[in-house]
Formats: structure tokens, sequence, C-alpha cells
């Protein structure tokens, strides 16, 4: 195998200053480390374990100890292999290495690396070509279904086809696949045995269609490595050195690739911190970091602590969330020690309702982006993010942010690169770059000059056009490619080089092959799953309410844990400006029942509390004096579908949205309400007493199995419980009642008990 050609990326605009100040030798790579990073960096054989926390530099230690060791001739660039989960990391580790003196180094995402490998050894190892790669599963998931006589919704369909991503990542195969879940604690969306036929559906018809998804390259990279044994030893002679970024986050099969290809050797370093997994819905687990030191007893373990991210005020925060937090990962935390000067505290607010809180929070950004010296903050738009947990909650925040006249981008939404006014640009760009001197009207300018004078013949203008919506975004787009040829230009000139409108047409293709997009001058609105990995000068975190973080659906110790994960990676992305909110109900005029995240207890002012064990393992915060029982403090009752709160009382008992699609066995439902009638006639009194239409049509759409889950659906209290339980549990399962359970001889059981506030999905 000939070593791969280096793929060609500037992964970030630097100043001119980075670009010309590659260092003269190995030690000068050492130079502006501390004292930690220097060990990371210096330590180049054997296994070695880097624990980092966030903003502490592990970027910056791992691609320094990559740089140092080829400076110092112990690694070949061309034999080390460095792998992370996102093409954006991948880009900026590659441009660090480049200004470091290393930039033959390959750096690649997992399934970019095992993709390559595939291409090149599958004429080989089968013959032929590799067979296409399908980017989006979910329309073959769908025709799997539709083969199985399952129709499922959209949400359903995602979910559906999450797990089925989750068990290639884990290697379960679809016969074992209710096993597994029922095995991990997975709330499957639909029955496990309907789930594996269409897993094996969807398998069945990428056989038939001669195409693969993106974790079957993984393990038919395996599979050809494990088979292969040439091949293995092939690629074993190719990369000889490895740094595996984000290890926390690794899966099964991903760590099986890892462990062949390494073979029997250790020359291995892994970094990562368990307190940001925030994945393991996707199979990600921090068991093969945690693990390291067993898997490896000779590693060297290094600690990273020093944040140089975040003010005192944020890390402080930062720490007191995962103070109380339990399990493996709980026990390793690392305690951050702030490196920076002091900033405002945290900033802690409720609000009457959703639309409140979203203009409170646009007023502020809008104050933060004032400049200076107007009276404001002087924060640039594309320093402030608003984070969420879902990205449904996002709506109200553009709709503010659009009245208060605040440029927005969407992460996670639409790429940058695949934008209508991009690729037009691009096109344009292109063709003008071909021209070359020969426009006369581009001739004696500078490349960004060329650049503004292209875009401007498609409107672009040096000013921001007024309001927001499509007219702005378009705008911001063109604006960001325009700044991006001024920094790219600076930078290359910097470093004593010439540029050409080809070399920025070159750097835009490249960035667009790894979809590393520019700036974009806009507050950034995100879910706290797509922060990751990102960082701001203001932080919002809104929504902060319990059903919401913990989300309602984690009811596990270890969901609610990664849900106190999730809040944590929020917290570490602020630099220096942190707010975190919540509304008390959703709409105006609603009933003021939601409570803040449990999280935040003890660390918001005036709050204290303790988390103690309930029955469905969730943990439930209880207040209580000095003495005297306490009493268990019950969540808002959340839609199942779509996970809005709820407050209309039928909806309550619906627990969903009316409008909601909905699973309901209309054969149980008519049986429920003859068996209903039944009951009222021997009462001798109104159907309503026995069970409201709402709580049969909710008992007909869960179809309880079991005591618990027929005590979970609003309306179905203990004395209904003990009276009609053993009959309505009958139904559900479709046995017919061989007695009727008869009134109490005291008369009846009264009105229906009212619906209760529960995190039930």
């Amino acid at each position: 195998m000939t070593a791969a050609t280096p793929f060609p990326l500037f992964p970030r605009v630097s100043t001119p200053a980075e670009y010309a100040a590659v260092p003269r030798d190995a030690d000068a790579v050492l130079e502006g480390l501390d004292p930690e990073q220097r060990e990371v960096a210096t330590v180049l054989h054997g296994p070695v374990c880097v624990l980092a926390g966030a903003g502490t530099g592990k970027t910056r230690a791992i691609t320094h100890r990559i740089a140092y060791g080829v400076r110092a001739g112990v690694f070949q660039p061309a034999s080390v292999l460095a792998v992370t989960f996102t093409n954006r990391a991948a880009g900026e580790m590659r441009g660090r290495l480049r200004q470091l003196g290393a930039g033959g180094v390959q750096a690649r995402t997992f399934h970019s690396a095992a993709l390559r490998q595939l291409q090149y050894f599958w004429p080989k190892a089968v013959g032929g070509e590799v067979p296409r790669l399908v980017e989006r599963k979910a329309q073959l998931v769908a025709e799997a279904a539709a083969r199985c006589r399952v129709r499922l919704d959209r949400n359903e369909l995602r979910d559906v086809t999450g797990e089925i991503e989750w068990s290639k990542v884990t290697q379960t195969v679809p016969e074992d696949y209710p096993a597994a879940a029922a095995k991990s604690g997975r709330e499957a969306p639909r029955d496990a045995a309907e789930i594996a036929r269409i897993y094996a559906g969807y398998e069945q018809l990428k056989r038939e269609r001669g195409v693969i998804d993106f974790e079957d390259v993984l393990l038919l990279t395996v599979g050809v490595l494990e088979e292969r044994h040439d091949i293995a030893d092939q690629v074993r002679r190719q990369y000889q050195h490895f740094v595996v970024d984000e290890y926390q986050d690794v899966s099964p099969l991903q760590q099986r690739l890892l462990e062949l290809w390494l073979g029997d050797r250790e020359s291995l370093c892994v970094v990562g911190d368990a307190s940001q997994t925030i994945y393991s819905f996707t199979g990600a687990t921090p068991d093969h970091l945690l693990n390291f030191r067993t898997r490896h007893p000779g590693a060297t373990v290094v600690k990273l602590v020093r944040d140089y991210r975040s003010t005192p005020q944020v890390v402080h925060l930062a720490n007191g969330v995962l103070a109380q937090a339990r399990g493996r990962a709980a026990e390793h935390r690392l305690e951050l020690v702030s490196q920076r000067e002091p900033g405002p505290d945290p900033v802690y607010a409720a609000y009457a309702d959703e639309p409140a809180e979203a203009e409170g929070v646009a007023r502020r950004i809008r104050e933060l982006i004032t400049p200076v010296e107007q009276g404001g903050g002087g924060v640039p738009p594309s320093e402030v993010a608003i984070l969420y947990r879902i990205n449904a909650q996002s709506e109200v925040y553009e709709q503010a942010l659009a009245d208060a006249q605040v440029p927005y981008q969407l992460r996670g939404a639409e790429r940058f690169f695949e934008r209508p006014e991009v690729r037009e640009a691009g096109l344009l760009l292109r063709g003008a770059a071909r021209a070359g001197s020969a426009d006369p009207a581009l001739a004696d300018a500078d490349v960004p000059a060329q650049v503004r004078a292209v875009l401007s013949t498609r409107g672009w203008t040096p000013e921001p056009p007024a309001g927001s919506g499509a007219v702005r975004d378009r705008w911001e787009s063109l604006t960001a490619l325009v700044r991006l040829a001024e920094q790219f230009c600076a930078g290359r000139l910097a470093a004593g080089r010439q540029v050409t409108l080809a070399d920025l047409v070159a750097e835009l293709d490249e960035r667009a092959a790894a979809q590393h997009a520019p700036t974009v001058e806009g507050v950034t609105l995100a879910s706290l799953h797509a922060a990751k990995g990102l960082e701001w000068d203001a932080v919002f975190l809104v929504g902060l309410t319990e059903g919401m973080v913990p989300i309602t659906y984690a009811k596990t110790d270890p969901q609610v844990e990664e849900e106190r994960r999730l809040l944590y990676v929020g917290v570490t992305r602020a630099r220096r400006h942190l707010s975190l909110s919540w509304a008390l109900s959703r709409s105006p005029g609603g009933r003021p029942n939601r409570r803040p995240s449990r999280f935040l207890n003890g660390l918001r002012p005036g709050s204290a509390a303790s988390v103690v064990r309930t029955p469905g393992g969730g943990g439930g915060i209880e207040r209580g004096g000095a003495s005297g029982p306490v009493r268990k403090r019950r969540g808002p009752v959340h839609c199942r579908v779509c996970g809005r709160t709820l407050t209309d009382a039928g909806e309550m008992k619906l627990m969903r949205c009316e409008d909601c699609p909905s699973e309901l066995d209309e054969a149980l439902y008519e049986r429920l309400r003859e068996w209903r009638a039944e009951q009222a006639g021997q009462l001798g009194q109104p159907a309503y007493c026995v069970f409201t239409d709402k709580t049969l049509l909710a008992i007909a759409e869960a179809v309880p199995g079991t005591e618990g889950e027929l005590a979970g659906i609003p309306g179905v209290g203990r004395r209904k419980l003990d009276k009609f339980g053993a009959d309505v549990l009958a139904l559900c399962s479709g046995r017919e009642l061989t007695r009727t359970e008869g009134a109490d001889q005291d008369g009846g059981s009264g009105p229906e008990e009212p619906a209760r506030n529960s995190t039930e999905k």
C-alpha cells in the first residue's frame, strides 16, 4: 500500500502570524505548552491515555505531540493516523499539524479512514468496485417497513432508523435485536420483534440494490481486516502510530476496527473525558476510555484540568453540575481549574411562559451585541449561542430574534455549502477564476475585491439589508464568503505566498468536501448535542425545566446521568457570559406548574435539594425540613409524541397533543367502552365515574401490560386501580373476562381522580 496523499485543507482562518509561525525545530514545538500538555507531547512511546476536561487544550496537546514526534524523527508523517468523529474536528487537526510542520500526517474520521482503505483494498479482497454508499438510509428503512406491512410516521421512521444504526455499531444482527435492546435498557419506538423484522428487511433491500450505508463501511473494513491477514499486515506497515480524539465516544465497532489497525502494537494515544459522554444512544460508551489502563497496564496517564476557555465563574458552575453525579463516569470526573480572569456571574432567569423566555433572551442578546460605544457589550453575533434540548424548541427563538432584528443561523439545519446562494456563488467564482485577466473588470483587483465584485452581480452589498428572514440569510452567507476571502488572502500573503482567485476557489472546494463552513455572522441556534466541540463568548441555555433537562423519557439512572452530562457540555461551551433560563408554563396564561431542572438545585441562588432514588430508578427531587415526611414533587406532563409540555387537562390525560398522531387500538377502545357501560350500570352511576372517555383513549393507546404501566396513566388512581385494574389489564391483554368486578359494597368510587403531573413519556 502506497502512502496516502494528504487531503489538503485550511481548517480555520487564523491570524497572519499563525501562518508564518512554523516551529524551527522539535524543541520549538513545545514552546507555550503547560506542564501537563508538555508531558503529553513528549511521551512518544507506549500507550498514552489523556484525560482532558472541557477547554483544557486537548487538541493543542495531541497535535503538538504528533508534531514533536515528527520533528524529532520518531514518527514518519505518513505512518501516523489520527482519528476523530467529525469532519470539522479532522480539518482542525490537519490545519494545526500543517502549521506545526507536520503536514503529511493523516487526520480523518473513523468512517473516512475506513472508506479510504475499503476503496483501496476492495478490488483485491472482493473484486470489482465498492458498492455505492447511501448517505440517507431513511427511505430504505421506510420501504423495508412497508414490506413488513408496518406504517411508520416521520418520528417513528427516525427512531427506527436510529435503532438500526445502534444495532450495527454494537454488532447486533436483526434476530438478536430484541434481546440486545432489552439488555441495554433501550426504549424501542415500536415492538422489538417488529423492529427486528424491519432491520432484516432493510439489510435485504440493500443487498438487492447493491448499496451500503455508513455503518457498513466500518463493518466491511473490519471484515476485510479479519479475513485477509495479508491486507491487515499491509495496513499495519503503513500506519504504525495512532491517535484517537474524543475516545469516550467510541462505539464497540469502532473499537474493534482500532484494535485491528493496531495489531499487537501499543503505539496508541487516546484522548477523552468521560464527563462528556452524551451519545450513548448511538452506541458510544466511555468504557473503552475508563478501561484503558486495564487493557494497557503500562500506560502513561496524563490529566488536563487547566481550563483556558471559561472564566472561574463558568468553571465553578460546571464543576457544580457534576458534583452530585453518580455512576462510573462520575467517579472519574475532572475538577477543572480556570486559567482566565474573572468574569460576570452566570445569570439565572425564570419567565412566565416560553414566548416571554424567548423575548427576554433576544432582548439580552440585543444588548450584548450592541457596540460598546453605544452602551452595549460589543460581543459579535457569531460569538453568541442559544442552546436547547430538542430542535423543536428553536422556532420560538427564531421568531424572537427576528422581531429583535438579531441575525441568527441554525446549526444542524441545511449545510452551508448546500445553500443555493453558496452553490451559485461557487459557480460564479469558478467562472471568474477561469476567465482570469481576460475580464478587464477584475484584472487589476486583489482577490477579495474580485470576490466582492463577482458577488455584487447577485445582489451582495457591503451593508446588510433591513429586517431578517431569507433575504438576510442570503446576505449573511455571501458575506461569510467575502470575509473568508479576506482572511485567506491575508494569511497567504503573511506567509510570503502569492494568491489568486483560483487558489481561493480550490480552498472553497476543499472546505465543501470536508463540510468546514466559514463563520456566518449571526447568533447560533443549536441543540445541546449539536454544540459539542464548539464554544462561544456568550451562551444562553434555555428551557431548563424538569421533563426537558432531564428529558421526560430519561427514566433510568444512567439515562438521567447522561442528561446531567449534556447540561455540563452546554455550560462548558461558554467562555465568559452564561445565562440559564426556564419558563413556568408553555403558553401565556397557562398554569405555572413547571419547575427548574433538578440539576440546578443547590447551584442557583436560593435553591437546595437532595436527589433520591425512586422506584423507576430515575431519581426524584425531594425537599424536606428538619422533621416530618419528605414529599416527592412531580414533574410536568409532556406529550409522548412531540415532547411539548401539556397544560390542557384532556391532553394531559392522553399524554399527547390532540393533533399528534396516535396508535389507538380501536378494538380495545370499543371493548373498554362496553365494559365501562356494564360497570356504570352495576354502580348506578354515570359512565364517566368509572373512567372518562379521555382516560379510556389513553389506555387504548398505551395498552398497558402491568399494573405499574396502568397506574402511570393520568386518571387511574389508587382506588381505580384496586377496583378496576384486573379487568382493564385483562381486556388489554386480549383475554375474555371470566367474571365482572362489581361495585364495592360502599357503592362506588366517586368521580375520577384529577390528572397527575407526570414525567411519563
